[in-house]
């Protein structure tokens, strides 16, 4: 297990090419990476979380193993999984042996990056959606960072602790004890500025004046109070691919603005959009 903090600082994260970061996000990955901790995500939707681990390890020359994590997860299925199932039909309707039970032990995400050779980026996606004992079991798993394959005897120990980035969406209050052994960062929305360069990034050829009032535009309906759910920076670099693909040079907020349905996802949401812009709600013209 790496204990050396300049072999666990590796590269310093700046972001990529197509992953752009402020200096907060910075300074929370590479705290983690110096401290060899799990580095907490959180955000609104739509903010670069998940994605936040696939520009680490390209940073980092690092494979990336993901775990996306379901309400019925538990922290065993990170370890391993024994397929009893199947060796149950090899022996029946198969044509091999299955005296070798270490055949049909399948290693999870957290065997993965235990086994592997070289330092993973370990992303664990939405942890928040498992059950209470979820974090503080994984917890257990990532601080051991060895565990014993019950069926064979094996023993599987991490040569080099994995990166590891968990997201959460903020659905349900995380144990106080998992909270102090991670690196936390809240990743804000992107500011108008920082958001003119992820759309270039996306669309470098961008006209700047559809830009500049396309963003105008977006930021006014994120600003409408009856939103369920508001546009995420995806949706905006669809909708603007698509008024670049019709040549469009401007565009203003009103009840028919073109491809409304690449921003609002939800009949709620398009209903108030339509009350406010018809009904006077949004009066100046972008």
């Amino acid at each position: 297990m790496v204990t050396n903090n300049e072999s666990a600082r590796g590269n310093e994260f700046s972001g990529t090419e197509s992953y752009l970061t402020n200096p907060s996000l910075e300074a929370a990955v590479n705290c983690a990476l110096i401290l060899q901790k799990p580095l907490l995500v959180r955000g609104e939707p739509g903010t670069g979380k998940t994605l936040l681990a696939e520009a680490v390890a390209q940073s980092q020359g690092a494979e990336l193993i993901s775990w996306h994590v379901k309400s019925t997860t538990r922290a065993q299925e990170g370890l391993y999984h024994y397929d009893t199932v199947q060796r149950l039909y090899d022996s029946r309707f198969g044509d091999h042996d299955v005296r070798d039970i270490s055949e049909y032990i399948h290693m999870g995400a957290l065997g993965k990056a235990f086994k592997a050779d070289k330092r993973v980026v370990l992303l664990i996606d939405e942890i928040d959606k498992a059950d209470l004992e979820f974090p503080n079991d994984l917890l257990h798993e990532l601080d051991r960072m060895r565990f014993t394959v019950m069926e064979t005897g094996e023993v599987v120990a991490a040569q080099e602790r994995p990166i590891v980035i968990i997201t959460s969406n903020a659905e349900k209050e995380l144990p106080d004890a998992f909270l102090r052994r991670c690196v936390f960062h809240f990743i804000d929305f992107p500011d108008p500025a920082l958001m003119s360069r992820i759309v270039e990034v996306h669309e470098p050829d961008v006209n700047q004046r559809l830009l500049d009032q396309a963003l105008e535009v977006f930021y006014a309906i994120r600003g409408m109070d009856r939103l369920r759910k508001k546009p995420s920076t995806s949706e905006l670099v669809d909708w603007i691919a698509m008024l670049q693909a019709i040549e469009m040079s401007e565009v203003g907020l009103s009840a028919d603005l073109p491809f409304l349905g690449t921003l609002l996802k939800k009949e709620q949401d398009l209903a108030a959009f339509l009350d406010a812009t018809s009904g006077g709600g949004f009066r100046r013209r972008m």
